[in-house]
């Protein structure tokens, strides 16, 4: 199985690529600096160099030609403006779930946020991050050729995964560590039954294999 993962040198998408190689498959990261090169390999994952602010469809479509599966985990970063809150959080997951269906992925994961809405409310630069990946996850779900599954995190901390979480489609809020969102994703990538659903991601009880497979076909 070939995955290929935008946001290649994310916080996520590098622990992710680690245990998807760890797992046998073939692994690939979008990045747009070269110099990070080297951190993918690291992990055993082969690097992609990409703009999705500036490429075109067809441009990624060709990158993701015979992948099984694509993720979007990008994300413009917390010292970003509104304008890149735009061009990424909204814009390059629009183009990127374009470029998959275009190619004939079928398996779709989007990384997004909880509270996530198209039409949250407020003026604040969170407030139209929010209102960013609310746009790009309803695009998303109009994606006829995808079978997409949403991932919505709650805050994300960089303590040491647990391997336990509580994975539904409304948990309320809480917080996650980026160990524990790479490992669910990783099980949403091998269980295809979690298609066409939205779900929100904090820390829990249930051990991650057995979260998935709880909502698998809800």
């Amino acid at each position: 199985m070939r995955i290929v993962i935008a946001g290649g040198h994310g916080q996520i998408a590098l622990r992710l690529e680690r245990l998807l190689a760890a797992r046998g498959y073939e692994v690939a990261g979008i990045i747009r600096d070269p110099a990070q090169g080297d951190d993918l390999r690291e992990v055993n994952a082969e690097p992609v160099l990409c703009d999705l602010e500036s490429a075109s469809v067809e441009h990624v479509a060709g990158i993701l030609h015979g992948a099984d599966v694509a993720v979007f985990a990008a994300g413009a970063g917390p010292g970003s403006g509104v304008a890149r809150k735009d061009t990424v959080d909204r814009g390059a997951a629009v183009l990127f779930a374009d470029a998959a269906e275009r190619a004939r992925v079928r398996r779709f994961l989007m990384v997004s946020s909880m509270g996530a809405d198209a039409y949250h409310e407020g003026d604040e630069v969170f407030d139209f991050y929010l209102r960013a990946k609310g746009e790009a996850d309803d695009h998303v779900r109009t994606r006829l050729g995808l079978e997409w599954t949403v991932l919505r995190p709650g805050s994300l901390t960089d303590d040491r995964g647990t391997g336990q979480v509580r994975l539904e489609a409304d948990t309320g809020p809480g917080s996650v560590p980026r160990d524990d969102v790479a490992a669910v994703l990783a099980e949403l990538i091998e269980t295809p039954a979690t298609a066409g659903l939205t779900l929100e991601l904090v820390h829990g009880s249930t051990p991650v294999a057995v979260a998935v497979k709880d909502v698998a076909g809800n």
